[in-house]
Order: structure tokens, then C-alpha cells, then sequence
């Protein structure tokens, strides 16, 4: 179970606490609403999805010994209205990408095939909003 507590701080600027491990995160809208002095909750689902994939496939890499480092992932959350007229998240685009060229990591396709069911909050998010996902390597090459 994974508990996080979130405090008014002003308007729509909340105060989010993890654990006393960790500092705490400022979160809000983003203006006309809020001031944009965090991340908006948009934004931490992008955030939430991304890390997970990416700390997915380093996981399944590192059974194998690979390192992908520096990995870096891009996350867009599409936005659009509803049949009501709501808005709402309708995709996240995930771009993975790894930091070596694809060659010089071994069981790659093994790896790319089984790393996604690993993501705990992906899989969760996928049954309500389509997640697309492109691995590219260090060359720009697509994997995925």
C-alpha cells in the first residue's frame, strides 16, 4: 500500500508528503488558475509513468548486466475533451532513450519483449488512457 498526504497550502497550491525520508513537493495549477509553483497533477502522472517504464528497463537490463545509462525518457500527456465536453488525458507518448547504441547491449530484444510488464503504474494507467511507448538507442535507432 502507498499513502501520500496533500495540504492546501493556498488556492491550488498543495503541499504533497511522501515519507519523512524525503523532502516534500510543492504541486499546483498551472495559471489562470494557480501560480504554476509545482508540478500540476497532469504533470506528475506524465512523471509517474515515465519513471516507472524507465526504471523498468533499467531492471530488466541489469538482470542481464547491461547498463543503458544515461537513459532519458520524454513524456507528453495529450489532452483533449470528452463526449461531455471535460477535458481530459486521452494518451501519454513515451520516448525512451538509451544512452549506448543498441549493439553494445546484449538481450536486448529479449529484454524490449518482457521490461513493460514490470511497470506497475503503466500497466494500472493503460486501462484507461492508451500509453504509447518508443525506444530509441543512442544513435536515434528505434528499438521499440
Amino acid at each position: 500500500m502507498t499513502t501520500v498526504t496533500l495540504r492546501q497550502q493556498s488556492g491550488y497550491r498543495f503541499t504533497t508528503h511522501f515519507t519523512d525520508a524525503m523532502p516534500d513537493l510543492a504541486c499546483d495549477l498551472p495559471p489562470p488558475l494557480g501560480e504554476g509553483a509545482g508540478p500540476s497533477p497532469e504533470q506528475l502522472l506524465a512523471a509517474a509513468v515515465g519513471n516507472c517504464l524507465s526504471a523498468s528497463l533499467v531492471f530488466s537490463l541489469s538482470k542481464f548486466k547491461q547498463d543503458p545509462a544515461p537513459l532519458s525518457t520524454e513524456v507528453t500527456a495529450v489532452e483533449g475533451r470528452n463526449e461531455r465536453n471535460r477535458l481530459r488525458i486521452q494518451r501519454l507518448q513515451v520516448r525512451i532513450r538509451l544512452g549506448k547504441p543498441a549493439a553494445e547491449l546484449e538481450h536486448l530484444d529479449r529484454v524490449m519483449a518482457t521490461f513493460e510488464d514490470f511497470c506497475t503504474v503503466t500497466a494500472s494507467v493503460r486501462e484507461a488512457i492508451a500509453v504509447e511507448l518508443e525506444v530509441v538507442d543512442a544513435n536515434g535507432a528505434r528499438i521499440k
